[in-house]
């Protein structure tokens, strides 16, 4: 199978592999088995290769020294690093006081670091602390405009937790959906389509009703219901003059049907009337409001929100919630109030309530947040509300006038008028 020569190359590398084995330290061979000739390569080993791996054998042996690890493991000792030296800690930087007045070379406020302690700050700190004339302009716009103060928004409900009937969890979205719903069948200017009525004669129906409303004894947001009725149908219908106190008389009754817990009857309102209207009449008109409403009178008045605004005004304050309801119901006098959404002259009732007792602040953070209303929004409808005021002793519709007078509304009929919107 194989000539002389092939056998003889064999026997000689099976000899000279077979001696290797017998001399090298078990070391050694563990480091031979993880050298491996590379795939592929089919020659023989030849004597030069037995040769020196005798060798290496015999000079591992004689300089007994511990085998070297393969390179691949080893692992390479770095160069010592010098320790840093650690940084002492960075004092907490107060924010620079920004100062509106001219003097730049103020002494430093105590607590602020000095200029030594921040210059070796400033070393020991990778990052350099730069002061641009950008921030300091942008500091200052926003102390100037008071960006840098939070507004201080009472909560007005807390007192009312345990109270269920005050809805706490609730509230918020009422009202948001009563300001909602005010634009909703809100009555027009009107008074172009009435040839017999006047805003004089509609003043004149508000102050009788408002008598009625007393000698009833009835709940304030029948008054409020009813002239909403009023101006609703009034917009809607042409009214002789003659009907017209039958339409307040049909209002109020079905005011007091819908917030009353006993409404007076018909009879009531005949005698009051002088018998100026029949039973039947006074039915027949009730009757055609509801339908020209299409019965719907679930909407906010100014009162609904009223109550609310002057929670926020502060509900611990008797005369100021007198006087709040006391330019409430002059509102309900004057026609200029009709096209006004009921939110805004209640909040309008507030301010001029608070200038009129010369309350300070005039428009607090509570106010604006519960009104949604800035105080510029309101002077317009204030001073409808304070000329109201001011001419109500002298003028000739005064029973709301005599009812705030009274000791039971604390007489803040009686103060002196507001010079203005915004006067204290």
């Amino acid at each position: 199978m194989f000539s002389a020569g092939k056998k003889l190359e064999i026997i000689t590398a099976f000899c000279a592999r077979f001696l290797s084995f017998i001399l090298l330290s078990s070391e050694t061979r563990r480091c031979y088995r993880m050298v491996k000739l590379p795939e592929g390569v089919n020659r023989p080993i030849t004597r030069s290769f037995g040769a020196q791996l005798l060798k290496n054998a015999a000079l591992a042996n004689k300089n007994a020294v511990e085998p070297a690890k393969p390179v691949a493991a080893r692992a390479v000792p770095k160069p010592a690093k010098k320790a840093p030296a650690k940084p002492a800690p960075r004092p907490k930087q107060q924010a620079p006081k920004i100062s509106t007045s001219s003097d730049e070379n103020s002494k430093p406020s105590e607590g602020a670091p000095s200029s030594s302690s921040s210059n070796s700050v400033q070393k020991n700190s990778r990052k350099k602390v730069v002061c641009t004339l950008t921030t300091v302009l942008t500091a200052r716009s926003k102390t100037a405009c008071g960006l840098n103060q939070k507004e201080l928004i009472e909560d007005i409900d807390k007192l009312d937790g345990n109270n269920q009937l005050a809805m706490v969890d609730y509230v918020e979205d009422i009202y948001k959906f009563y300001k909602a719903a005010e634009h909703e069948s809100r009555p027009s200017d009107y008074m172009d389509n009435q040839p017999e009525v006047n805003p004089n004669m509609r003043a004149i129906l508000t102050d009788w009703m408002a008598e009625v409303h007393g000698k009833f004894e009835l709940m304030p947001e029948t008054l409020y219901l009813t002239m909403y009725i009023v101006d609703r149908y009034l917009s809607l219908q042409s009214v002789p003059r003659v009907e017209l106190q039958l339409v307040g008389i049909a209002a109020m009754l079905i005011a007091c049907k819908y917030e009353e817990v006993w409404a007076p009857e018909v009879n009531d309102f005949i005698s009051l009337s002088d018998d100026a209207y029949s039973r039947l009449q006074i039915l027949m008109m009730e009757k055609d409001i509801l339908n020209n409403m299409e019965w719907n009178l679930t909407l906010p008045t100014s009162y609904h929100f009223l109550v609310r605004f002057a929670k926020a005004a502060g509900s611990d304050d008797k005369k100021l919630e007198h006087m709040i309801l006391f330019f409430g119901e002059l509102a309900l006098m004057d026609y200029r109030m009709v096209t006004i959404r009921p939110s805004m002259v209640a909040a309008s009732a507030v301010y001029a309530a608070r200038c009129t007792l010369r309350k300070s602040p005039l428009w607090t953070d509570t106010l604006k947040h519960h009104t949604g209303l800035q105080e510029q929004q309101l002077i317009e409808c204030s001073k409808i509300l304070i000329s109201s005021h001011a001419a109500a002793p002298e003028g000739k519709l005064r029973t709301i006038y005599k009812k705030y007078g009274s000791e039971q509304f604390g007489c803040v009929s009686l103060h002196p008028p507001a010079a203005g919107p915004g006067h204290i």
